[in-house]
């Protein structure tokens, strides 16, 4: 039988997020008191409420291009360091609020220096904040892990620059190195060098692949890159052939055929940053319900839950494990595995990621399977 749950059961749920843009998770009540306070008049509506809304709807657009044009007005107020600081801080407190025991939340430092800010005192201010989000979700009974990457623009020429900076912050709370961006024409491969260098530092790095190009971004971030995760990674169901008359939601594909790339993947068990809500809006898929998160889970690949931008998917952590319990029929057991997949392919170090699952994930599971 299905086991039946809501929304604030869910927020019960100890949660991991590897996939969380800190530029995409403002609250709407912020990015209107930044605007006001430093003279920011491009902002499409007056109200928190109006904001909230805006942003939701122009990001359902079908297009991941137009999906990443919101993003101009959040980038625009977080232009100072007590900006960044507010925003980080604020973000771990919310995070912590819906159950998530472990987040890495990753920015793009090239995009917040139009005032004058260097690339290091961007890091620096945002690992402040989440300093202190930590420090008031603990004080408040909702402990949080947060740790961030950096992210470098797939369309500009700044990664080599980015993947030293999460090198030099290595030891600082900066775990990781990524890239972002339209995946189209921007192939991974044309930051080789800055992949290159993270591998010869033994530093983590995790690749938007797969979310809009499809298998030729995951083919590059996996087998040239050597990206430890895939960002999305969604697409790699187009290297997999299902039986005929088989849906999105079985308990089992038997006779599945997978290809080169997707066999790949799931033999090396490279975790997929999927993210349900973002996926529908920027056009990877047409529905949750048909969403091949099921059919990756089923099959046993690595899958993880995210969120990818709170504010403009108008979601949460908690949302994406209701949203996926209604379209799959998903118990505590199974978000289990997907929780505990997410935080074992983390980029914290080991003995952490143990602590996390034997004594935070694993017993909070427990309890809500009574």
């Amino acid at each position: 039988m299905t086991e039946k749950f809501t929304l604030d059961d869910c927020r019960r749920a100890p949660k991991a997020l590897l996939h969380d843009h800190l530029d995409g998770g403002l609250r709407p009540g912020t990015v209107l008191d930044l605007a006001r306070a430093h003279g920011y008049d491009g902002l499409p509506v007056g109200t928190a409420a109006e904001l909230a809304n805006w942003f939701a709807t122009a990001a359902d657009s079908g297009s991941l291009e137009r999906y990443l044009e919101t993003f101009a007005h959040t980038v625009a107020v977080m232009q100072t360091a007590e900006a960044l600081t507010r925003v980080a801080r604020e973000c771990a407190e919310d995070l912590a609020r819906d159950g998530v025991v472990y987040a890495e939340v990753r920015f793009a430092p090239e995009l917040h220096t139009n005032r004058g800010l260097s690339l290091e005192e961007v890091v620096e201010a945002v690992l402040r904040g989440f300093a202190e989000g930590e420090l008031i979700a603990r004080e408040t009974g909702h402990p949080i892990v947060v740790r961030t990457l950096v992210t470098a623009m797939r369309h500009a020429a700044r990664s080599m620059e980015i993947a030293e900076l999460a090198v030099a912050f290595g030891d600082r709370g900066v775990v990781g190195f990524d890239i972002a961006g339209a995946e189209a024409g921007n192939p991974p491969t044309r930051h080789q060098a800055a992949f290159d260098y993270m591998r010869e530092k033994n530093s983590h790095f995790t690749i938007h692949a797969g979310e809009a190009f499809g298998l030729p971004s995951i083919h590059e971030a996996v087998s040239f890159c050597g990206t430890d995760r895939l960002g999305h990674g969604v697409r790699v169901i187009d290297d997999i052939v299902l039986p005929p008359g088989s849906s999105p939601d079985q308990d089992s594909y038997p006779g599945a055929k997978l290809g080169a790339i997707a066999n790949y993947v799931r033999d090396k068990r490279i975790p997929l940053e999927l993210c349900p809500s973002s996926n529908v809006q920027t056009g990877a898929v047409a529905s949750i319900a048909e969403h091949p998160f099921n059919v990756l889970a089923r099959l046993r690949f690595r899958v993880t839950v995210n969120t990818d931008n709170r504010l403009m998917s108008g979601t949460t952590m908690s949302r994406e494990f209701m949203l996926l319990h209604e379209a799959f029929g998903y118990g505590w057991a199974d978000f289990e595995r997907f929780t505990v997949n997410a935080m074992k392919s983390s980029f914290l170090h080991f003995p952490q990621r143990l602590e996390l699952i034997d004594e935070v994930i694993k017993p909070g599971f427990a309890v809500l399977r009574g």
